[in-house]
Parts: C-alpha cells; structure tokens; sequence
C-alpha cells in the first residue's frame, strides 16, 4: 500500500513538474538562450519537483 502512495505521489510530482517546464519553454519565444533557459529550470522550485518525483520513481522500481 506504501509503495502504490509513493507511485502515485512521485508521478503527480513528475507531471506537475513536466508541465512547468513546458509551460517556461516559452522563456525561449521572448528571448532567453538555451543556458539562461538550463539555468532557470535548475533554479526553480517547481521544476525540482519532475527531479525528485523521477528519484522515487526509480527508487520504487528498484525496489521490486
């Protein structure tokens, strides 16, 4: 039951994350670089999120 809490936290936290990338990607549209664009991401709390949502996603399917 743990494990399917945590599966189904780390995908919400994936999708959240994945779409506040795609939602900055149009940083890009108004002028940013690539790098500047790299940078942003890494900086943003909301971005973390996809990271850290992929680590326990993996972590649980290493588990198994």
């Amino acid at each position: 039951m743990l494990s399917l809490c945590l599966f189904l936290l780390s995908f919400i936290m994936m999708v959240i994350g994945l779409f506040f990338i795609i939602l900055y990607l149009n940083l890009l549209v108004i002028g940013y670089s690539f790098l500047e664009f790299v940078y942003f991401i890494i900086r943003s709390i909301y971005c973390d999120l996809f990271f850290i949502g992929l680590i326990i996603l993996i972590i649980l399917l290493e588990r198994k």
